[in-house]
């Protein structure tokens, strides 16, 4: 593969996945949210940028960049399943997107619930890799590549973009920091969802030796996974889980902070937010 991106608008960038896309830059959809895809550029707000998974470092391996690439096959829900420890069968199953705590808000809560109220519910954070410099030039090189329409010139710029792995697992470590309290003091779980290899830097990086092999007791957990090849695509494949509380967290930062709030008050939160979009059933 002689360009940078691996998928666009969750295709697949290899000639043999023989993609119309002329059809996907024009219609411009993002599979695992099921609309158009919500990046855009600041200077042309009506188009998607798309990228899912882009190559980096010597050996080009493919590093996911958009969170919402995490949610194939929404399978990072039914692998929280187990942490529903309050959940019966009959019950209800909704994810929530967005929801709002002290500390800063949690990308999705799943949440399991009976006649219109919640029971038990997990929140679960996406984070994937942020980009240093300008990932946008690879994008109209591919498209350039395979025939279809974009913008020439910026197909010419030598821009070369970096993956910036240091402050993309520093931020995540003090977000979690910051809500972790939260979700101990009421005993609840909360689960991070992200690639493989950021796990194994964050490994190096950090102090994060301390985590253990995953613990229905401990309120902070870490589902990581692989990005494996299957065919012309690729699929997120469940790689590692791990564990640790509050403690666990603060040891990896050397800080401490409280941020508690009541269960009532979440679950009332929850309650105005379920409805039937918000219901999910597994496969």
């Amino acid at each position: 593969m002689s360009h940078d991106i691996v998928e666009l608008f969750g295709h697949p960038t290899s000639h043999e996945a023989g993609v119309d896309w002329k059809a996907a830059i024009r219609t411009q959809r993002c599979p695992y949210l099921g609309r158009t895809c919500i990046k855009v550029r600041k200077s042309q707000p009506r188009i998607s940028i798309g990228t899912c998974t882009v190559l980096h470092g010597a050996a080009r391996q493919p590093v996911m960049i958009c969170p919402f690439r995490l949610l194939e096959g929404r399978q990072i829900f039914a692998d929280c399943l187990h942490l529903l420890t309050l959940h019966e069968p009959g019950n209800e199953l909704h994810v929530i997107p967005e929801m709002t705590l002290p500390g800063g808000s949690v990308d999705y809560f799943l949440v399991s619930a009976t006649k219109g109220k919640p029971v038990d519910f997990v929140g679960i954070e996406l984070q994937t890799l942020d980009t240093t410099g300008t990932v946008w030039p690879a994008r109209p090189r591919f498209l350039k590549s395979v025939g279809a329409p974009t913008d020439a010139r910026a197909a010419k710029s030598p821009k070369p973009y970096g993956i910036n792995w240091k402050m993309t697992a520093k931020t995540i470590l003090v977000q979690l920091h910051h809500k972790i309290q939260t979700f101990e003091h009421i005993s609840k779980h909360l689960v991070l969802i992200v690639q493989d290899r950021l796990l194994e830097y964050m490994g190096r990086e950090f102090t994060l030796d301390h985590l253990s092999d995953p613990k229905l007791g401990h309120a902070m957990h870490f589902h990581a996974y692989s990005l494996d090849q299957h065919g012309t695509s690729h699929r997120l494949q469940l790689a590692e889980r791990r564990s640790t509380d509050a403690a666990g967290i603060s040891m990896a930062l050397g800080l401490q902070e409280q941020a508690n709030v009541e269960l009532s008050v979440i679950l009332a939160d929850i309650e105005a937010k379920l409805s039937a979009r918000t219901r999910w059933t597994p496969a």
